[in-house]
């Protein structure tokens, strides 16, 4: 196995099958090539595995791109698409035949599946029995009449194949548990395992950083790179990635596809932070931004053990990056959310970074700030029905009426406001809470808001006005 030169260009490569959208765990394994290929000044490259005609769709395809848009893990080449590569693959399939490393196997599938049988019978490990398999002296059996034969890879029969994971460590097979791999069906299609050589090889890729679920598959892809005469990569198997039940994530099993978080109102550092921390770390380091992580990453601290999806602390996360934000840029996301809670984008105004600013702590995400910043631009608001009964009453009105007809003439600025509460308040003979609560669930719909002179000062006076007379 020829080593990596350490003066190389660092290749990596993200290699989806568009079979069905694209998810957390998915995306993980895009996110750990991407940020080495930029933390170590490579090339990162996307490749679209859609071999597999009945279930590869386009609209996979567009989630895939859509999903690694969002996330800001921009691309140096491609995509490429393995269906556009066939006549590379066939030219490479001649080379190994003219080495002797393939040949044709003409067992069909019911003798295969009888020969299965028989071992499962024997209690011996299912597997192909190198039936066709030309040897110095074998003789081999007659070739059946009208029938398309597979291509076999030669695997070798004796030795160890071996590699040093940069995440699980030293793992081996022995080559005697390996049966001949079929690299091209009847009609000379390439398989899967053939083809991600081929692709590997020619796009130069250097390390491959992918889910455990491969492992199996590395053996026979080091055999391969082998017999091309090509450079093995270095292998990094990670992980899988568990959904809160602590199943495999899968459609399956419930996950959500990576855009439906970004239409929820997720930040793409969050969840790139988040994604960081479910396979790898940096101390104890729980939040980062981009540029940290991509200072810090490196192969040498990824997790052997399974990450597991948890909501709570991926919006826990989240709203410590939306907090983070600076007002203007956090208005600037949060706007297309707005519009999305029916707020129309004529209203939208130098208001909305300073709603932003009051709200933002109160917040996991983007929809939930939206919810917030509806609520001073809509004409109809909805009032949380617990919280109406319990401060809207009877006892409360003539506070309100005082206060509304207070704010009829006082100057339009929090410290006035606050001064026109304190003087309602003394006249009324009334505590902060009996004026406060029933005045924040009237205007903004809930008792709980930020500091409410701040509240109202946003709100605008004839909003007020008009939604404490509206009870």
């Amino acid at each position: 196995m020829s080593p990596i030169d350490m003066n190389q260009k660092i290749r990596t490569r993200f290699a989806p099958s568009p079979t069905g959208f694209i998810h957390l765990g998915n995306i993980r394994s895009a996110l750990y090539p991407w940020a080495f290929a930029r933390a170590q000044g490579g090339d990162f490259i996307l490749r679209i595995e859609d071999t597999d005609l009945e279930r590869s769709t386009q609209a996979s395809v567009d989630v895939i791109l859509e999903g690694m848009d969002w996330l800001q893990l921009d691309i140096d080449e491609g995509p490429f698409y393995q269906m556009q590569r066939m006549d590379r693959y066939r030219a490479v399939l001649e080379q190994l035949k003219d080495g002797g490393h393939v040949y044709p196997c003409y067992m069909s599938v019911a003798e295969l599946d009888a020969l299965r049988e028989r071992q499962m019978a024997n209690k011996e490990k299912p597997r192909y029995d190198g039936t066709w398999r030309p040897e110095p002296g074998k003789v081999l059996p007659p070739v059946p009449e009208g029938v398309q034969p597979v291509l076999r890879f030669k695997t070798p029969k004796d030795g160890v194949v071996a590699w040093d994971d940069k995440c699980k460590g030293r793992i081996e097979f022995q080559n005697s548990e390996l049966d001949d791999l079929v690299i091209a069906r009847p009609d000379g299609t390439p398989t899967y395992n053939f083809c991600v050589c081929v692709d590997d090889m020619d796009m130069r890729i250097t390390h491959v950083i992918r889910g455990d679920d491969h492992v199996n598959n590395t053996p026979r892809q080091i055999h391969i790179f082998e017999a091309l005469g090509a450079q093995v990569p270095v292998f990094a198997h990670l992980p899988t990635v568990l959904n809160e039940q602590g199943e495999k994530m899968s459609k399956r099993n419930g996950a959500k596809a990576v855009t439906q978080y970004r239409d929820e109102g997720y930040l793409p550092d969050a969840m790139v932070n988040y994604l960081a921390r479910l396979g790898w770390s940096h101390g104890d380091d729980e939040i980062f931004s981009r540029a940290q992580f991509l200072e810090w990453f490196n192969l040498d601290h990824l997790g052997r053990s399974a990450g597991q999806f948890d909501e709570a602390k991926l919006r826990w996360v989240n709203a410590q990056h939306l907090k983070a934000l600076d007002d203007a840029e956090l208005a600037r996301q949060v706007a297309p959310f707005a519009l999305k809670a029916g707020v129309a984008a004529a209203q939208l105004d130098d208001r909305l970074p300073r709603i932003c600013a009051l709200f933002k702590d109160r917040c996991d995400t983007l929809a939930d700030l939206a919810a917030w910043v509806r609520v001073f631009y809509v004409d109809a608001i909805e009032r949380n029905a617990e919280d109406y009964s319990k401060h809207v009453t009877d006892a409360a009105q003539p506070l309100v009426d005082a206060f509304a007809a207070a704010l009829q003439n006082v100057d339009w600025n929090r410290e006035a406001i606050a001064a026109a509460i304190k003087d309602v308040l003394k006249a009324q003979g009334a505590k902060m809470p009996q004026l406060a609560m029933p005045v924040r669930v009237l205007t903004v719909g809930t008792a709980h808001t930020p500091s409410v002179d701040a509240v109202l000062e946003l709100l605008g006076r004839e909003k007020i006005l008009a939604r404490l007379k509206n009870r």
